[in-house]
């Protein structure tokens, strides 16, 4: 990270933002207006950019919301919503909750799960028939009132990162956060500075953090193969939110543009 970037502190050793160097800090500029959704981009697996397929997601009362009342069954209709823009150097803030239940046909792993998609391939180079987006996923999971369910943790379809200085293959790694088993609302920071740091931040906490993400790896179907170049650092990407059959809401998604740091 460069001289003029963040200085990361917190009570606990761990990240909290702290010093713009000499420079003053950058205002939160809100992605989601609260009225509709101007500047997002639904792509929902057998379907096409654009099609809102079923009113997936919409705004309901001040709130992003993803719902799937008009579904019969969710057969495996993973869907994206994209901001128009790409990022390379960022602080992200999103607040969250999970609501009601999961729409019947939702796989059991995706019972209050969810996530922000960071550094994604752009929607126009997804596939029709592609699940998810190569990209890092920053993953929402909810308790299920019987033991610990950690959010804020790290998924990577078609992707690897690096933590410690090492490789890292595994498709999710579990973060270092509480469990939140109600419907309550998660405020989340993500810290992305190109592909030199990204850290997870939950009230002040950082609960995880990793570097150097690659694209590599499986978790990711229906691809077009020419997007999926294998070791090619994601040092920018769109930020898109997931539909993975579990009713979620957003209340806020704010973003501090870093990239002069």
């Amino acid at each position: 990270m460069s001289k003029r970037a963040i200085t990361v502190l917190s009570l606990t050793g761990i990240l909290v933002m702290s010093v713009f160097s000499c420079q003053q800090e950058p205002a939160w500029t809100p992605l989601f207006n609260g009225k509709d959704l101007t500047g997002w981009h639904p792509k929902i697996k057998g379907y096409a950019l654009d099609d809102n397929f079923g009113n997936t997601f919409s705004v309901q009362d001040g709130l992003l919301t993803v719902n799937y009342d008009a579904y019969d069954t969710f057969n495996y209709r993973y869907g994206h919503l994209f901001y128009e823009q790409k990022f390379s150097k960022y602080l992200l803030r999103v607040e969250y909750r999970f609501i009601g239940d999961q729409v019947n046909g939702g796989e059991g792993w995706a019972t209050k799960n969810s996530g922000v998609m960071l550094h994604s391939q752009s929607p126009e180079s997804m596939a029709k028939d592609q699940d998810f987006p190569i990209s890092i996923e920053a993953q929402f999971l909810g308790g299920l009132n019987n033991g610990d369910r950690p959010t804020g943790s790290l998924c990577t379809p078609g992707t690897h990162v690096e933590m410690d200085g090492k490789l890292e293959t595994r498709h999710c790694i579990t973060s270092t956060s509480a469990t939140y088993h109600g419907e309550e609302w998660v405020t989340m920071d993500f810290l992305v500075m190109g592909d030199e740091l990204v850290a997870h931040i939950i009230e002040g906490d950082t609960v995880m953090k990793y570097s150097k993400p690659v694209i590599g790896g499986g978790v990711v179907d229906g691809f077009d193969p020419a997007v999926k170049v294998e070791g090619k650092a994601l040092t920018e990407g769109y930020i898109a939110l997931q539909s993975e059959s579990h009713p979620i809401q957003f209340r806020k998604v704010l973003i501090k543009d870093l990239s002069n740091e």
